[in-house]
Protein backbone atom coordinates (compact mmCIF):
# COMPACT_ATOMS: atom_id res chain seq x y z
CA UNK A 1 0.00 0.00 0.00
CA UNK A 2 1.54 3.58 -1.02
CA UNK A 3 1.28 6.00 1.42
CA UNK A 4 1.77 9.66 0.61
CA UNK A 5 2.30 12.32 2.84
CA UNK A 6 1.85 16.44 1.88
CA UNK A 7 3.32 19.16 3.57
CA UNK A 8 4.28 22.76 2.55
CA UNK A 9 0.51 24.35 3.30
CA UNK A 10 -0.01 27.31 5.07
CA UNK A 11 -1.50 30.72 5.25
CA UNK A 12 -0.02 33.76 2.61
CA UNK A 13 -1.27 36.91 1.49
CA UNK A 14 -2.82 37.12 -1.87
CA UNK A 15 -0.12 37.76 -4.54
CA UNK A 16 2.70 35.29 -2.39
CA UNK A 17 4.08 32.14 -3.41
CA UNK A 18 3.99 28.44 -1.91
CA UNK A 19 5.34 25.23 -2.51
CA UNK A 20 4.28 21.78 -1.52
CA UNK A 21 5.47 18.59 -1.06
CA UNK A 22 4.26 15.08 -1.71
CA UNK A 23 6.51 12.49 -0.80
CA UNK A 24 5.59 9.01 -1.45
CA UNK A 25 6.81 5.71 0.78
CA UNK A 26 7.70 3.57 -2.37
CA UNK A 27 8.00 4.33 -6.16
CA UNK A 28 4.21 4.83 -7.58
CA UNK A 29 5.65 3.50 -11.09
CA UNK A 30 2.96 6.17 -12.81
CA UNK A 31 0.97 9.24 -12.81
CA UNK A 32 0.82 11.71 -10.04
CA UNK A 33 -1.41 14.58 -9.75
CA UNK A 34 -3.01 17.73 -7.43
CA UNK A 35 -6.28 18.32 -6.48
CA UNK A 36 -8.16 20.47 -4.09
CA UNK A 37 -11.47 21.18 -2.47
CA UNK A 38 -12.70 24.10 -0.85
CA UNK A 39 -15.74 23.97 1.22
CA UNK A 40 -19.23 22.93 -0.10
CA UNK A 41 -17.22 22.26 -3.30
CA UNK A 42 -16.57 18.99 -4.96
CA UNK A 43 -12.48 18.24 -5.43
CA UNK A 44 -11.46 20.18 -8.42
CA UNK A 45 -7.84 18.96 -10.54
CA UNK A 46 -5.32 21.05 -10.70
CA UNK A 47 -2.24 19.25 -11.59
CA UNK A 48 -1.24 16.32 -13.44
CA UNK A 49 2.54 15.34 -14.54
CA UNK A 50 3.50 11.57 -16.27
CA UNK A 51 5.67 9.05 -14.97
CA UNK A 52 9.06 10.85 -16.07
CA UNK A 53 7.84 14.31 -15.83
CA UNK A 54 7.42 14.73 -19.32
CA UNK A 55 4.05 15.70 -19.63
CA UNK A 56 2.22 18.35 -17.53
CA UNK A 57 -1.26 19.27 -17.52
CA UNK A 58 -3.00 22.09 -15.42
CA UNK A 59 -6.39 23.55 -14.96
CA UNK A 60 -7.05 26.94 -16.94
CA UNK A 61 -7.74 28.53 -13.42
CA UNK A 62 -4.02 27.87 -12.69
CA UNK A 63 -1.91 27.60 -15.58
CA UNK A 64 0.77 30.20 -15.62
CA UNK A 65 1.01 30.15 -12.02
CA UNK A 66 1.37 26.88 -11.15
CA UNK A 67 4.12 24.45 -11.49
CA UNK A 68 4.44 20.41 -11.37
CA UNK A 69 7.20 18.35 -11.25
CA UNK A 70 8.46 15.49 -9.76
CA UNK A 71 12.31 13.90 -8.31
CA UNK A 72 11.88 10.11 -8.84
CA UNK A 73 14.91 9.55 -7.01
CA UNK A 74 13.36 10.95 -3.71
CA UNK A 75 9.72 9.46 -4.67
CA UNK A 76 8.81 13.19 -4.20
CA UNK A 77 6.18 15.49 -6.28
CA UNK A 78 5.55 19.60 -6.25
CA UNK A 79 3.55 22.09 -6.39
CA UNK A 80 5.01 25.52 -7.29
CA UNK A 81 2.37 28.02 -6.25
CA UNK A 82 3.05 31.63 -7.24
CA UNK A 83 0.77 34.84 -7.90
CA UNK A 84 -1.76 33.06 -5.12
CA UNK A 85 -5.39 34.14 -4.92
CA UNK A 86 -8.11 33.95 -2.32
CA UNK A 87 -9.60 31.60 -4.42
CA UNK A 88 -7.18 29.19 -4.32
CA UNK A 89 -8.09 28.85 -0.75
CA UNK A 90 -8.84 25.06 -0.14
CA UNK A 91 -7.27 21.55 1.13
CA UNK A 92 -4.34 20.37 -1.82
CA UNK A 93 -4.40 16.36 -1.88
CA UNK A 94 -1.46 14.48 -3.44
CA UNK A 95 -2.86 11.23 -5.61
CA UNK A 96 -0.77 8.53 -7.23
CA UNK A 97 -1.76 6.61 -10.49
CA UNK A 98 -0.53 3.40 -10.94
CA UNK A 99 -2.22 2.39 -14.45
CA UNK A 100 -2.84 4.23 -17.83
CA UNK A 101 -5.12 6.68 -17.51
CA UNK A 102 -6.90 8.76 -19.79
CA UNK A 103 -9.58 11.08 -17.64
CA UNK A 104 -6.02 12.43 -15.44
CA UNK A 105 -8.47 15.60 -14.62
CA UNK A 106 -10.64 12.96 -13.11
CA UNK A 107 -9.94 12.09 -9.02
CA UNK A 108 -11.50 8.42 -9.93
CA UNK A 109 -8.31 7.48 -12.28
CA UNK A 110 -6.11 7.86 -9.55
CA UNK A 111 -5.48 4.92 -6.53
CA UNK A 112 -3.94 6.38 -3.66
CA UNK A 113 -4.55 9.90 -1.96
CA UNK A 114 -2.66 12.12 0.85
CA UNK A 115 -4.68 13.07 4.06
CA UNK A 116 -4.07 16.72 2.42
CA UNK A 117 -2.53 19.99 3.42
CA UNK A 118 -4.31 23.53 4.01
CA UNK A 119 -3.74 26.29 1.83
CA UNK A 120 -5.23 29.60 2.80
CA UNK A 121 -4.90 32.91 0.97
CA UNK A 122 -5.99 35.84 2.52
CA UNK A 123 -6.97 39.23 0.71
Amino acid sequence: QVQLLESGGGLVQAGGSLRLSCAASERTFGSMGWFRQAPGKEREFVAFINWNGGTTYYAESVKGRFTISRDNAKNTVYLQMNSLKPEDTAVYYCSAGTRRMTSYNLPEAYDYWGQGTQVTVSS
